[in-house]
């Protein structure tokens, strides 16, 4: 697996949106106990310098994520990859291609707040937490992109 058999992007058909909610609704929400409260067509997912985006690979979305541009801090949101297809290495790549399109858009640096059983992912991805930030349901982490 490389890099270059993978795309991320902006979700442009029917069918990516559909598939960019399924998995954030199945792995995000419904897998951690909340069912029903999913909302597509979030208003964050909208806001200027939110970018929602899918990552393709074999013609297939796999994975999602949402970078939100703040100055030269990009914020990885709502980062996963379909249930079938889960340590596969595929995580690693949306990571990875998420980092070089923050650093497109000007971002040094890249945060996170993640869940607890998501850390060690994040560990082995170059981050590392983040203690200036304290929250209960999440762990703040960072990696510098210079």
């Amino acid at each position: 697996m490389t890099v270059v058999d993978y795309t991320l992007r902006s979700p442009c058909k029917r069918e990516e949106w559909i598939a960019f909610h399924a998995i954030r609704r199945k792995v995000l929400f419904e897998n951690r106990g909340e069912v029903g409260v999913y909302r597509e067509n979030h208003p964050d997912d909208f806001e200027l310098g939110h970018y929602p985006l899918v990552l393709v690979h074999k013609e297939a979305t796999i994975g999602v994520i949402r970078v939100d541009v703040t100055g030269q801090v990009a914020w990885l949101r709502r980062v996963a990859i379909r249930e079938d297809l889960q340590r596969c290495g595929h995580g690693r790549i949306l990571v990875q291609l998420a980092e070089a399109f923050a650093r497109d858009n000007g971002c040094n640096e890249v945060r996170s707040n993640v869940a607890a059983d998501a850390v060690r992912f994040y560990e082995r991805c170059g981050y590392t937490r983040h203690v200036a930030i304290e929250r209960s349901e999440s762990v703040p982490m960072r990696k510098s992109l210079a």
